[in-house]
């Protein structure tokens, strides 16, 4: 009888209730509207200071840099305003403001995996998010690239009597796919979001992508004569088990030089490691030559499987198709790597002409 009389009275201003509730999704809905409309105000303007002070930085660094063209502004001095403004250009990119500054443009890569989604993240946190999870990935895969080919090598030698299968190897090719693909969606994401990835990594990547498609057609041969069939293959692992170690080597000491630099106001907490561009000197003397090795090795494996397709060993397109992008590669890395030692060097340079003058005076 009780339940009965409460359902009773419940039905009885049941209509009360939904119109309550009615108006209160209204209310709710006109309040929310309300502080999205002075929150969009209130961003437009923040949007505005923050793109004028981008742009007057830019401004008086132009200006610093043609007074001392024209020797008009003291070196000395000239070098201390730069250091200034290149920290607060620090400041304006790693705090809260620079959700407010635009981002760089989404390229086309990201159009096709994504479609027409904005990846630029409006908070500082999701944005080093992003990174973290890029410089995680990039440990992950160092080990992987270092164990997966040197256990094919392995296996090769003691218990496929030195004839790699098919399978093994096109699953290797068919990581590789997915590692660079995974770097190069990270990578666009990242210089969205104001890394300083250089151009060319990202278009390595894509050419080491269409490598690793190409040659999962490739028909991996056996015997007879297996072993030189298979040197272009068994070469090229080599050369993975080198890359895997120069990127172990990077990511454990250059990366400790990147957060002395931001520290320091000279990077972006967005920035990444890439190559030599963030080593110490013991660091490069270590590294330059590893990545100077690896470049050539990489060129000779290219024209390795460019030799054993026109002479009739392996005749297969595949062959020829991957012997070219791994010399382009190695060409495109190698100019990249001297165009940063070259940067690098005018700067320690400039560095130290400013310390000489500074105990002159």
């Amino acid at each position: 009888m009780g339940d009965s009389a409460t359902l009773e009275q419940s039905a009885g201003n049941i209509d009360e209730q939904v119109s309550g509730v009615v108006e209160q999704a209204k209310e709710l809905q006109d309040a929310a509207s309300s502080h999205i409309s002075r929150t969009s105000v209130e961003e437009q303007a923040l949007r505005k200071s923050a793109l004028s002070l981008d742009s007057n930085i830019h401004r008086l660094r132009s200006l610093i840099d043609s007074l001392h063209r024209n020797k008009i502004l003291d070196p000395k001095l000239a070098d201390k305003l730069d250091e200034d403004l290149q920290r607060a250009r620090c400041i304006l990119v790693d705090g809260d403001a620079s959700s407010f500054l635009p981002g760089n443009a989404q390229g086309g890569f990201l159009r096709m995996f994504l479609g027409p989604i904005n990846v630029h993240a409006t908070r500082k946190d999701v944005q080093l998010k992003v990174k973290e999870e890029y410089n995680s990935y990039r440990d992950r895969t160092a080990l992987l690239f270092l164990l997966f080919p040197s256990t094919l090598l392995i296996l090769r030698s003691w218990i496929w009597d030195g004839c790699l299968p098919t399978f093994p190897v096109q699953l290797y090719q068919a990581w590789l796919l997915f590692l660079y693909t995974g770097l190069a969606l990270r990578e666009n994401i990242l210089r969205v979001n104001g890394s300083d990835i250089r151009p060319w990594w990202i278009y390595h990547h894509y050419c080491a992508m269409i490598m690793a498609l190409v040659s999962l057609t490739w028909e991996i041969k056996g015997q007879p004569n297996c072993a030189q069939k298979q040197r272009g293959v068994q070469l090229f692992l080599q050369w993975a088990m080198m890359q895997g170690v120069a990127m172990l080597l990077q990511n454990r000491y250059q990366r400790q030089r990147l957060y002395t630099r931001i520290a320091l106001g000279k990077a972006k907490r967005m920035d990444v490691v890439w190559g030599e561009t963030a080593g110490v000197d013991g660091q490069l003397w270590l590294l330059c030559p590893i990545l100077f090795i690896l470049q050539g090795f990489e060129a000779y494996v290219g024209l390795l499987l460019l030799k054993t397709a026109f002479v009739g060993v392996v005749s297969e397109w595949q062959v020829v198709f991957c012997g070219v992008l791994l010399v382009l590669m190695a060409v495109g890395n190698f100019a990249n790597t001297v165009q940063t030692l070259m940067v690098k060097s005018r700067f320690k340079a400039k560095m130290k002409r400013s310390k000489s003058k500074q105990e002159l005076n």
